[in-house]
This record gives C-alpha cells, structure tokens and sequence, in this order.
C-alpha cells in the first residue's frame, strides 16, 4: 500500500544506503525513498532479492546499486558505503535495518547464537552509522535512521538477544545524535510494531487465530504495514525533521503504551516451551 503523503520531490538529488532492503520493511523503505527522488544503494547478504528491489527502484527512474554485504563484518559495511558514496557522488541518508533474532527462553539461548544477533544488530547498526557519519560529517550534512523495536526499553520474554541489541542502538543513536547535530549531521531511530510482512507472518503467527489474538492486544486493534515504517523513514529524512536528533520515532498503534510484551510472546506460545 502507498501513501502519497509527500513530495514526490522531496528527496530530489539525494543519494541513500539502506541494509535489510531485499525483503520486509527495508524493501519498502528504500522503494519509498526512490519514490520521492533518491538514489538508492542497497545492501543484503541476498544478491538475488536486491535485485528485485533494485528493478522496482530503477521502474521509478532512480538509481539503484546492488551491494551484496554480511553488516556483522565491518570491511563489507565500508566498502558498501565506500562504493555508495562513489557511486552516487554522495551519501545523504544512511538507513541500518539489517536484523536477525532467536526467540528461545534465555536459558536455552547459545553463546553463537546471542553473538549472532549481537554482530548482525549492535555492531552492523555500528558499522554502517560509523562509516556513512564519516562521510556525511565530511560533506556537513546527512541522516542517519536506526531501526530498533520498544521492547529495546521494556524487555521481553524470550528475546534476550535482540532486546540487549536492540537497547545498545537506542543508545548509539542518542549518544551519535547529541555528538553529531552541531556538524550538520542527525541520528534517530525508528521503532515499528507488529508488521504483518510475509515473512513474520510464516515466522512468528502463521494461523489466522495467532493474528487476531494478538492484533486484539494492540490499542489499534490491527497490524501495522510496512509503509508505515517507511512513512516515519521518509519523515525524518526529509526537510520536515530537520529539527529532530536523537529520537526514538514509535510507529507501534500505541502497543508498547497499552499492552506490555509479555502477552504477545505468550500468545506465540516461545516462554511455555520452555517451561516444559
């Protein structure tokens, strides 16, 4: 679903990196970006889906640059930047939405597994705001935008991993937006909810009966859609946040304040497996 909310120029002349852009939210977000005028790089350990997200950025009249790139390895996120910034002649947003997650009680996680999560997360969250900031610090200007997820403040059963990962990008952004802003360059984050992307949907409640109970413990009282993601990206890229640094943008249909985790992770049944 589009939302023609802004400018179809309002990213004109803009060059964008975005991780995770082969599937789910990062697909949609950098579509959306070359929808509203920028170029977009685009980053995966996946070739073959950046391709079909480049093709669809490419239908729009945009430039688009396949970067296949492991963001757990910070000699693939440089030279990813490096071949952006050069291919573009710039780099003025920076997206890292790269993910990975184990959903295992705690006591059943492994020492490879938490790294995995870790590497992939904290540290490619690291890696990309630290090499794309050098080059926008350089030319004086640029955005960077975290994806994160509010359990990264509230904990929840179940997702030790990403909740550590996910809390540590939170305070990235926030130390990077209070360091940066003076030198033309800003840090914020995105927090979605519950999105409903095909692959969450095979993954964590593939029956109509798991998604309407947890839909009914969302205020809004549904899923959100990757465009929403996107329309928060599109926000904070563009001239309209401007004057925003080191924020956390939520997009979750109020869960986080209305309904605490616990009984989402319950509903997927993760915490009872556990109890045997």
């Amino acid at each position: 679903m589009t939302m023609d909310v802004f400018a179809k120029d309002v990213l004109k002349g803009q060059a964008a990196l975005v991780t995770g852009s082969g599937t789910g939210i990062g697909r949609v977000i950098a579509i959306e970006l070359a929808r509203h005028g920028a170029d977009v790089a685009l980053a995966a350990r996946t070739p073959e889906r950046l391709e079909e997200t480049a093709k669809e950025v490419r239908a729009l009249g945009r430039r688009a640059l396949v970067l296949p790139t492991d963001v757990s390895e910070p000699d693939q996120v440089k030279a990813a930047v490096e071949a952006a910034a050069e291919g573009f002649g710039r780099l003025d947003i920076m997206i890292n939405n790269a993910a990975a997650n184990f959903i295992r009680p705690t006591e059943m996680l492994t020492a490879v597994r938490w790294k995995k999560v870790i590497d992939i997360v904290l540290n490619g969250s690291f890696y990309g705001s630290l090499e794309a900031g050098r080059k926008m610090l350089e030319q004086g200007s640029g955005c960077i935008i975290n994806l994160v997820a509010t359990y990264a403040w509230t904990g929840a059963p179940g997702l030790a991993p990403s909740c550590s990962a996910k809390a540590g990008v939170v305070a990235l952004t926030k130390t990077l937006g209070a360091e940066w802003a003076g030198r033309g360059v800003r840090v914020n984050a995105i927090a979605p909810g519950f999105i409903d992307t095909p692959q969450s949907r095979e993954r964590l409640w593939p029956t109509e009966d798991m998604v309407k109970k947890i839909a009914s413990r969302i205020p809004a009282g549904k899923f959100g859609e990757e465009i929403d993601a996107a329309n928060a990206a599109l926000y904070l890229a563009s001239p309209a946040g401007r004057y925003v640094n080191g924020e956390v943008l939520v997009c979750d249909g109020g869960h986080w304040l209305g309904k605490g985790a616990l009984e989402i992770v319950e509903t997927m049944a993760v915490v009872r497996k556990g109890r045997g």
